[in-house]
Parts: structure tokens; sequence; C-alpha cells
């Protein structure tokens, strides 16, 4: 049973998140202010660590600062539970090398998948760290999540809504995979319009894919929402590949049902009616967005009609009527599906 250190001054918020890691399986051990909690680190040499960053005594940040610089505890991997949600506080969490930063209130699966998460990160380190230590074998990953928890050793970059990742033009020296956010890939046709050519959410690889020394990107990326992306250079993305075969096979495809999907796009937007577009691209930014369909979308009308390939007059024209037909309910730039179902059979 792996162990967590959850430090935090707010008696309820500790009882009951508490008491939902130890739902999960989890042996928790917690704190009520930082200079506790450090203590308690260093005694008990939790798995991982959820720290709260406001605290009387010592804040996250000094809990931060030194656990890391003991040798005992540097290794821990550390998240961030807090209600500070400026750009400037998460970034400053992340440069002092915290793992990830939750805001409250956050979803009881949020924080379990975020757990689960780094503490895979750090088996499949170790197994690597143990492979390369033998000189007769090289590190292997057995599927795309390994491959996707060993990208998160490389550089993290962040991204406000609306924010450029690369041009296209650019030398494409970068692979990217989304740790968190919505990614479009787009490009612009001869008279100026916007056509997105994919979405990319949280698990998925995105960019150049070619090793050629000169290659450049064939699109332009946008993050759609605050994003976090890992970026591996071509070179070392090479050099995983190359030592571990099959994941290589496991990414073309991947990356190939993503082509499919492009291609699919492309004819539903020479080829069907404006009604079927547009059902069938409120239905693709649900299933990329969301994990589940009746969950409400934030997506603005200009890249839903992007996508669809028609004016936005006539894409918010067809989105009221769907309205009109229960299908959806619309509330700014929110979108939630009523009748999923309806909406596949658009003809």
């Amino acid at each position: 049973m792996k162990k967590i250190l959850f430090i935090e001054d707010d008696i309820v918020v500790r009882e009951n998140t508490a008491e939902l890691l130890e739902l999960a399986e989890y042996n928790v051990v917690t704190a009520s202010n930082g200079r506790i909690g450090v203590e308690l680190a260093r005694q008990e040499l939790p798995d991982i660590i959820v720290c709260d960053i406001m605290m009387p005594e010592m804040d996250g940040y000094g809990v931060l600062e030194s656990l890391s610089k003991d040798e005992a505890t540097n290794h821990i991997p550390f998240i961030f539970l807090s209600a500070k949600t400026e750009h400037k506080d998460i970034r400053r969490g992340m440069d002092l090398g915290a793992d990830d930063y939750l805001t409250k209130p956050f979803e009881e699966e949020e924080l379990i998948s975020a757990i689960e998460s780094r503490l895979a990160k750090v088996a499949i380190l170790k197994k690597i760290k143990t492979n390369e230590e033998n000189k007769n074998e090289k590190p292997q990953l057995n599927s795309l999540n390994d491959l996707r928890e060993l990208v998160k050793n490389y550089e993290l970059q962040t991204y406000k809504a609306g924010e450029t990742i690369y041009e296209e033009g650019k030398q494409g020296l970068f692979f990217f995979f989304v740790d968190r956010g919505v990614v479009k890939s787009h490009k612009m046709d001869q008279y100026g319009k916007e056509l997105i050519t994919s979405l990319y959410k949280e698990g998925d690889f995105f960019g150049n894919t070619s090793f050629g020394k000169l290659d450049s990107y064939q699109e332009h990326a946008t993050a759609m929402e605050d994003t976090r992306v890992y970026a591996v250079s071509k070179e070392e993305l090479k050099e995983i590949l190359s030592q571990n075969n099959k994941i290589a096979f496991d990414l073309i495809d991947a990356m190939g049902e993503n082509i499919t999907g492009i291609k699919e796009q492309l004819l539903e937007m020479a080829y069907g009616s404006v009604r079927k577009k547009t059902a069938r691209t409120i239905l693709l930014f649900s299933q990329k967005i969301r994990r589940h369909p009746t969950q409400s979308i934030r997506i603005s009308r200009s890249d839903l009609a992007s996508v669809a390939g028609m004016a936005s007059e006539t894409l918010i024209r067809t989105l009221s009527d769907f309205k009109k037909e229960g299908l959806l309910e619309i509330e700014g730039r929110n979108i939630k599906l009523l009748d999923v179902e309806a909406l596949k059979k658009i003809g």
C-alpha cells in the first residue's frame, strides 16, 4: 500500500481528503502545517506528498524548498493543492520542482488521477534506471502509457488559451505530449480562412514526427485552453524509439488513427449537410475535450465553425435550431449535449 503525506491546515479539507484517499486504498499520514509536514516527511518517507500552499508557520513553497535540499526526501513526488489560481503562483510552484498543481475545489477523480500518474512515473523511472544499470539490457517500455510517463522527464511548457505552441513553416525541432488542456492544429487557406485539422487532449502526442533535420512544421498549433505540454527533441525521441521498437509501432498506429479522423473530417466538410457537419463537429469536440458526452464543453463559435468548415453565422443559426429541438443547451460559450444519439443520427 502506497503512503501519502497530506499537508493541509484546514481540518475539514484535511479529514475529508484523507478519508477519500484511504477509500482509494492509500495509507495516509496527515500534517496540520508546513513545519510538521517537513518533520513527518523525513520520518515517514512517503511515496508521494500532497501539500497546501497557504499555511501557518511554513507555507507550501517553504515545505518543497526544505525537502528539495534533503537527499532523503528530494526524490519524493510533490503535488501542490491550493486555492491560488494565478498563473504566477502556478509557475512559481512548478519552477520550485513540483510535479503537479491542483486548484481548489478539486474533483476526487482529478486528485486520484494526479497521484496515480506521479506514482506511475516514479515506477517507470525506477524500472528504466534498473535496466540501464544492467549492461546487457536496454531500457524497455511496454506501452504508450510508459512513453507518456517517460516524456514527463523532459521540458514542461505552459500556454494560456490562444497562445501559439508552434507555427507552420518553422523548423520542427520538437515532438509534444499534452499533459493537461486541449491543443488545436490548424492551417490557413488561400483566402485567410482557418481550418482546424485536428484536436489533441490530455494524453495525446502531436508535432513533428519526421526525423529529417530540416523538416518544418506543416501547420500551426495553438492552445485552446490553459495547457501544459512536454516537449521532446526529435533526436531524443529517435533514441527512445530506436531502443523500443514496439513503442515506435504503437506510436505510428496512434498517429495513423488521428490521420484517419482528419480525412473523415475533410470529407464531411466537403459533402455533408450543414446540420450533419454541425452535429459531427460538436460530438468531435465533446469526445476530444471531455470524457463523458453529456458534460458541458467550453468552445468558441469560431473554432467550431473552423472545424465544421462553415461561416460562423451559419453555425450559430444551426446551433439555435438544435437548442430549439432539445438536442443541446447553450449558455455563453458552454454547450451541453442533451441527446447524443439524436445528434449522431442527423443526416
